[in-house]
């Protein structure tokens, strides 16, 4: 765009090199000649509309003027919500993004302006346009936050759920901030916001967050289930019956990280057979039958790392007719492998094709991406470790740098020291090929100092 300071400005540059008339541009473009008229004469403001149909006339980009646009209209004169609305609208279906926040930015200090734009994010996220959406929650956020409204604590949840990435740190960020407002959501979204940031705390191996939360989860959705089970609303039945079992397999899954397996074992049985839901339906009952696989999955996983490797045969074969299973499964093992020099040549010959990541689901739903993304870090780095054990180095430094790579692209820090610590107790073991990349790698984690990376000693 040239140094021309108006969107009439360009235009009448345009007329004049085309030698073209009103009346003529206005056949072309489709735009009323009297509306061209009064809007060159600077009577009537122009609506993206029409904005759109210049540009389109004057063989410009989509969105050309919009830079303009936004100077003209929202700087130097009090901004309409009849423009705003349809050019924010605009701007999200040619995602540019930038000139929402430019806008939104010109809004925030006046409040009037929050349950509209509240209103356009709610439907831009349900339309999946989730990074337009962002600018108009975070502005939501900031004029409300003395507020205290429902309207604030669901913009920081949106905030939140969009803003979760591979980068642990991020994700810990988001979480830290939204935490606070939990509580502070409408019933509905209250549920779903507690499993949310469990999530993303297991992801973090933050497992006193798991306790915590896991409690508070089981109180809420029970009080739901005693609340909607009575009501027989079916579906709010089905979704506290199925978070009320959750949190038990949540509180449970953090005492046998934390090494307390008795513990955990107790929990398996409140999630295994749970006489307390009254007359399931067909749904209930996939509910309940999810989560009694779980518990004998779990069962088995918890025995075996408590040493009791007896049950590694019954393990496998459970997991044999359950693909879903197999990915959690195979953590564990090498895991426990590893810890009692175990040999697993063959269970890993077996599963060698699932050993690579992809998005886990089960009967329930989708498993987050965050917690997949941090067990398949795990996984890589207890098969370096298992192949390097038993001297077979090429599989081992593979698997080992690997697990450094994706421990890089999701910012764990606790991972790369895990990794570097193995690596340099095999270094003598390694090819001039091998540390090529891991030196490669080691400059990778050094860039990533400017990210304050994070290390939880204490998972170490």
């Amino acid at each position: 765009m040239n140094s021309l300071t108006t969107i009439r400005d360009h235009f009448e540059d345009y007329l004049k090199s085309k030698h073209m008339t009103l009346n003529s541009f206005s056949e072309l473009s489709g735009i009323n000649s009297g509306t061209l008229s009064s809007t060159l004469s600077g009577q009537r403001p122009i609506g993206v509309q029409q904005l759109d149909r210049l540009t389109a006339g004057m063989e410009l980009p989509e969105g050309y003027f919009y830079d303009l646009y936004i100077n003209e209209c929202f700087v130097n004169t009090n901004p309409d919500w009849r423009r705003i609305g349809p050019f924010l609208k605009r701007c999200a279906e040619l995602g540019r993004v930038e000139c929402i926040e430019a806008t939104v930015k010109l809004l925030m200090d006046n409040l009037s302006y929050a349950p509209l734009l509240f209103e356009l994010a709610e439907q831009l996220y349900a339309e999946g346009r989730l990074e337009a959406a962002k600018p108009l929650y975070f502005c939501v956020a900031e004029s409300e936050k003395m507020q205290h409204s429902e309207r604030l604590a669901l913009s920081q949840y949106r905030l939140f759920s969009i803003g979760l990435c591979k980068d642990q740190q991020k994700n810990l960020s988001l979480a830290t901030q939204f935490e606070f407002f939990v509580d502070r959501l409408d019933e509905p979204y209250q549920l779903d916001g507690l499993n949310d940031l469990i999530n993303v705390y297991a992801s973090l191996r933050r497992w006193d967050k798991l306790l915590e939360l896991g409690e508070k989860l089981r109180l809420k959705s029970m009080i739901n289930y005693n609340l909607y089970g009575r009501a027989k609303r079916d579906n709010a039945k089905k979704e506290s019956i199925s978070y009320v079992l959750y949190s038990y397999l949540v509180i449970g899954s953090a005492y046998f990280y934390l090494g307390n397996y008795k513990m955990a074992l107790d929990y398996v049985e409140q999630y295994n057979h749970p006489t307390w839901v009254n007359s399931p339906n067909q749904a209930e009952q996939i509910v309940i039958q999810q989560f009694s696989e779980w518990a004998e999955a779990n069962r088995f996983m918890y025995m075996l790392r408590d040493g009791q490797v007896y049950v590694l045969n019954d393990y496998l074969n459970f997991i044999s007719s359950r693909e879903h299973e197999v990915f959690p499964a195979l953590c564990e093992i090498v895991a426990a492998a590893n810890e009692f020099e175990l040999n697993i040549d063959e269970v890993l010959n077996q599963y060698e094709s699932l050993i690579l990541y992809k998005d886990q689901s089960n009967q329930v739903g989708k498993v987050s991406s965050q917690l997949t993304g941090d067990r398949y870090v795990r996984l890589l780095l207890g098969l370096g470790t298992y192949h390097l054990r038993k001297k077979n180095y090429v599989k081992g430094f593979e698997s080992l740098l690997d697990s450094l790579a994706c421990s890089i692209e999701i910012n764990s820090g606790v991972s790369m020291l895990k990794c570097i610590g193995v690596f340099e107790k095999y270094r003598t073991h390694a090819t001039d090929t091998v540390i090529s990349r891991y030196q490669n790698l080691i400059g990778e984690v050094q860039n990533l100092n400017d990210k304050k990376i994070s290390f939880d000693y204490s998972d170490l």
